[in-house]
């Protein structure tokens, strides 16, 4: 007899849970509902700006076809709500008037945006009202607001300094919009990149067409005319910022009301153990956006500094993965055969770039301390000694941080040093150490190092899903001869798109010398 499993959500990370429980749908040992709010079945909610800036469509941020997977045996609603879940009764009641019941139950609600709490905007985090020309860019209609807006070269405001929120602005400027980045900090991007990558990130973004206003609080929203639509964002100074679409990018945060109503632990996100098992209930589970992984014994190591969930579909991606092997162990061989597989690896630090032409940025792990910080203050008893390299060339939009602590990479900054930047994220990744002279990894920049001169076959260059360059060498050596067909082979640059340029990249150098020989 088949397990019945319902999974809440419709998304990404849901996406790929549902690919990877197919085969056990296919013999008949699952039987699998998803529910989904939205109309449409999963699409890469990650790349809805790309499509929002007329460089891509609905058709290809597609992640999942209903009529087919309907056609494999798993139950798919769309356009349903689940309104409250019956942990005693094991079922689901809907927004259509219908429950179903389950015998696993999978949270994959994701996260809804931030709404700032501004005058003009109700902030209701469960249902916000938004002025006409005021979107979050969250599903496939703001991004159509944002879409209509560039079409017509108007002024969009962005609210946040976020990567998300820059990578927008990037976009829309370079599509004809007139751009503008509102956020509090001294720069962008603050809660990633120290004083210095700032300082180089504003000048960059600035000669890419797009306006910033720093150290801004916004007070209000102001409307003109009878519809009531978006003119102006004031700031606590008086002045306003004019536009014609606001763009809110302050955030995500967890979906975690339908766990929380139901009565299961939460923090942040919907509390799981290293089996993603929710507290207290080992037959529900949460993954992606919405799950926060801090099991519930107080001495475990993975956990101690755990954080809320990252927003990033990669981690996402592999829980999904994970969960899919585990949830068929369950319905085919059992409880204990499904607990004797290993656990959820734990989820190494992340690394942020910025997707955007003609700037590149990477950052990753801890980087606010300052050259001169240990010398002043040395490190605890057993700790070895930390050391920062900086290096700055403002004129020309350079620059990198190094963090290490006993030569091992614990941070960076890098603007405008692409090669470096590469480097340094491999190290990072790899948690390998850094040559004693620094400066080596400055001179991968240098007008004298031919092209790919640090490119590592055995280097991840799709980090969301985990996928190296030797592995996109074989699918295009295979006859993969564009960035779509290598992302069908491998999965390469289906998450947040950031290494089209590396896929396009190693397409090239293979033809290249195909034509040489």
């Amino acid at each position: 007899m088949s397990e019945r499993i319902v999974v809440v959500g419709f998304g990404p990370v849901a996406a790929r849970l549902v690919e990877g429980l197919l085969p056990a749908v296919r013999r008949g040992s699952v039987s699998l509902m998803v529910l989904g709010q939205e109309a449409e079945a999963a699409y890469n909610r990650v790349m809805v700006a790309e499509f929002g800036v007329g460089r891509s469509t609905a058709e290809a941020l597609a992640m999942a076809d209903a009529a087919e997977l309907i056609a494999e045996g798993v139950d798919v609603r769309l356009g349903v709500t689940v309104k409250r879940v019956d942990r005693a009764r094991q079922r689901v009641v809907l927004s259509d008037g219908t429950a179903e019941g389950y015998e696993r139950l999978v949270f994959a609600t994701g996260a809804r945006p931030v709404i700032p709490n501004l005058t003009g905007i109700n902030p209701d985090p469960a249902h916000p009202v938004l002025p006409a020309g005021v979107t979050a860019l969250r599903d496939l209609n703001d991004a159509g607001m944002l879409l209509r807006a560039v079409t017509a070269r108007q002024r969009v405001v962005v609210l946040g300094g976020g990567v998300l929120g820059l990578e927008t602005a990037l976009a829309a400027a370079e599509e004809g919009a007139q751009t503008t980045v509102v956020h509090s900090g001294p720069h962008p991007m603050g809660r990633n990149i120290d004083r210095g990558g700032g300082a180089v990130l504003n000048a960059a973004l600035r000669s890419a067409g797009v306006s910033v206003v720093s150290n801004a609080v916004s007070t209000a929203v102001e409307h003109n005319g009878p519809d009531g639509i978006f003119s102006a964002l004031v700031l606590d100074d008086g002045s306003r910022v004019e536009g014609d679409l606001l763009l809110l990018s302050c955030g995500v945060r967890p979906r975690i009301e339908l766990a929380e109503g139901c009565g299961l632990p939460v923090a942040a996100g919907i509390l799981v153990d290293h089996r993603l098992r929710t507290h207290h209930e080992p037959h529900m589970f949460a993954i992606g956006d919405c799950a926060e992984v801090r099991c519930a014994s107080s001495g475990c190591p993975d956990c101690k500094g755990a954080t809320a969930p990252s927003g990033l579909v990669g981690p996402g991606w592999r829980q999904a993965e994970w969960l899919a092997g585990y949830l068929e162990a369950l319905a085919e061989d059992g409880q204990e055969a499904a607990d004797s597989l290993p656990e959820l690896a734990k989820e190494q630090p992340g690394v942020v770039v910025l997707k955007a032409r003609g700037i590149n940025l990477a950052v990753a792990g801890d980087n606010s301390a300052e050259p001169w910080d240990d010398m002043l203050c040395p490190s605890p008893d057993g700790l070895p000694h930390r050391e920062v390299a900086q290096w700055a060339d403002p004129g020309h939009g350079r620059y990198v941080k190094m963090t290490t602590r006993g030569g091992v990479l614990q941070g960076l900054v890098s603007v405008g040093m692409p090669r470096t930047a590469a480097e340094l994220v491999v190290l990072f990744e790899r948690g390998s150490e850094l040559p004693a002279d620094r400066s080596l990894l400055l001179r991968l920049d240098g007008t004298d190092q031919p092209a790919g001169a640090n490119n590592d076959p055995a280097r991840t260059v799709c980090r969301c899903a985990g996928v190296s360059g030797a592995a996109i060498e074989e699918s295009v050596a295979s006859g993969c001869a564009s960035v779509p067909e290598v992302s069908k082979a491998t999965r390469a640059g289906t998450g947040c798109g950031g290494c089209h340029d590396d896929i396009k990249a190693i397409i090239e150098k293979h033809f290249q010398g195909a034509v040489a020989a």
